[in-house]
């Protein structure tokens, strides 16, 4: 009898339908809510994603996973209520809870990984801890949705437990070492992730939004167009970004997708057509998609939601970078083009999620823009190849990495907060992960602007893989008055103009594991930061800072 391997993870939810996703361990009908599906095969794996239509607007519906027709989830002896399905109502009119973060290695809830110091210590899971929450409170106050900003999996970066499964199929003494090699190492990546019971249960009842980042594939990935060439020389990493790619696509972009978007997909389509093993399918898609960096027609891994009122932009900052036809860009031109249009009709709040900050500490920003200069010849050839070397040597490869990105995304966000798009949203947020610091800051355009949104730099990071105390060091002076004169100098030295928008750290840093929320109703915005207790026993939660946005 075919049996649930991973699942379900309750992935898009609206008023009238929702898309539950599943891993089994043989080929089988999956049904829910009445709702079934056959499912697909990829390397010998077999998943689904069940669609089910025709729900009631406004309900709360509890579920359960069939499959050939006989009740595999929950189990018989599950101590976690029944997971539930919460569609929105017509009118928008509810409130909106959205959980985030990002940087979530997968580690054991026990001593001495709860630990934040010592043998693979990496403290509290912040989303761990939140779900013991949750099961102290009633539903109604339960977060609506759940972000997941990036490094969802750590390619580079395996668990003892994986490693133990590495050692035992292939030798580490050759590239790629302890790291991911193929497809099927990435499969023990999400299952160890995913496979906790809390967790588990978790993401089986708030609708879950992803995307990645570079540990999904690799540290630095697409950081330049030599980083590039370095990796794509080695015998190895062909198979290790189609395989994630793959992954990707399967375990994490599926389910971002609405039923509309997935009924205009074309690999979607095809897939449902593919009888038998869908690899090669799969496969050409991973590499068509990484070829994007080289000038290749890309994918578009980008992506909206809307909860009523609230549209939420989730921007690819990794995998569609162009990076080798000298004009070295975040997206190609008609992701970028995708992205203007989805502002077009402008909601009461923007959220624009990408897993890299958008605006970083001043003094940051100002390094990173000056390194890009210098690496493009603003100091003479003497000075690119160090440019390059800094640049790679410390992760210089954020939105301030990539300037005329960065200008349009602002630029952007003035079009659309001083209402020349239809009446400015009451907020215009940035979400971010991946620099494992939290934080806020507040944007500030020139008056001639005519900015009348408030506009926001939220980041949440890590949930769980704090840094050493030397990096936070590190981070904090960029805070400090002498940090940010030496990012501006740096900056002007390089010929680099001040961006339009000004802002400053105005809460944090903040070095704990951690999760975020907003909390959004009619024109009004609260950011909600929180850290798990470093050792608690009981992994408490304590609230960092409650700031309203507007």
């Amino acid at each position: 009898m075919t049996s649930l391997r991973l699942g379900p993870l309750l992935r898009h939810v609206d008023e009238t339908s929702a898309t539950v996703w599943v891993e089994t361990d043989g080929p089988g009908e999956v049904g829910v809510l009445g709702c079934t599906t056959r499912t697909f095969e990829v390397a010998g794996h077999h998943y689904a994603l069940v669609v089910c239509d025709g729900l009631a607007p406004g309900t709360t519906t509890a579920y359960d996973v069939r499959l050939d027709g006989e009740v595999v989830w929950p189990e018989p002896d599950d101590p976690y209520p029944a997971p539930t399905v919460r569609t929105r109502t017509r009118d928008g009119a509810k409130a909106l809870r959205l959980l985030f973060g990002s940087c979530r290695v997968a580690r054991p809830h026990e001593p001495p990984y709860t630990l934040a110091t010592g043998d693979d210590g990496v403290g509290v899971d912040a989303l761990h801890a939140y779900g013991r929450r949750m099961l102290t409170r009633q539903e109604p106050d339960w977060p609506d949705a759940l972000l997941l900003v990036g490094d969802q999996v750590y390619a580079d970066e395996v668990s003892p437990q994986t490693l133990a499964r590495i050692e035992a199929t292939r030798s580490t003494d050759q590239p790629p070492g302890e790291g991911v090699a193929d497809f099927e190492e990435y499969t023990w990546l999400y299952e160890e992730a995913w496979s906790d019971p809390l967790v588990r249960w978790v993401l089986s009842t708030i609708p879950s939004a992803m995307v990645f980042d570079d540990h999904d594939i690799h540290d630095d990935w697409n950081t330049s167009a030599a980083w590039r060439r370095e990796m794509q020389a080695t015998s190895w990493w062909k198979d290790r970004v189609e395989g994630g790619l793959m992954a990707y696509w399967i375990y994490q972009h599926l389910g971002n997708l609405s039923p509309a978007a997935l009924a205009e997909d074309e690999l979607w389509a095809r897939l449902q057509d593919t009888r038998g093993d869908a690899r090669e399918l799969l496969r050409a898609h991973a590499e068509r998609a990484d070829g994007e960096a080289d000038g290749g027609k890309g994918v578009r891994w980008s992506y909206r939601r809307d909860y009523g009122d609230v549209r939420l932009l989730v921007l690819d900052s990794r995998g569609g970078r162009v990076l080798e036809t000298g004009d070295r860009s975040m997206v190609d031109a008609a992701e970028w083009n995708w992205i203007v249009e989805q502002t077009r009709d402008c909601a009461s709040h923007l959220l624009l999620a990408s897993s890299l900050p958008v605006l970083l500490p001043p003094a940051v920003h100002g390094l990173e823009a000056w390194d890009e200069a210098v690496t493009d010849g603003a100091w003479g050839r003497r000075w690119k190849g160090w440019g390059e070397r800094i640049r790679q040597g410390a992760d210089l490869e954020h939105w301030a990495a990539f300037g005329a990105s960065f200008e349009r995304l602002v630029a952007l966000v003035a079009h659309v907060g001083s209402g020349r798009c239809g009446p400015a949203p009451a907020s215009i947020t940035f979400l971010g992960g991946d620099v494992h610091f939290s934080y806020l800051a507040q944007a500030h355009f020139p008056p001639g602007r005519g900015v009348t949104s408030v506009v926001n730099q939220v980041v949440c990071s890590p949930v769980r893989n704090p840094v050493n105390r030397t990096v936070q060091t590190g981070d904090r002076f960029a805070r400090t008055v002498v940090g940010r004169a030496v990012g501006r100098l740096l900056a002007r030295s390089a010929g680099v103009r001040r961006p339009e928008v000004s802002w400053d750290v105005d809460h944090g840093p903040w070095f704990d594991n951690e999760i975020g929320a907003l909390e959004l109703e009619g024109r009004t915005a609260l950011f909600r930061l929180e850290r798990a207790v470093p050792g608690d026993p009981d992994e408490r939660l304590e609230v960092v800072l409650e700031h309203r946005l507007v």
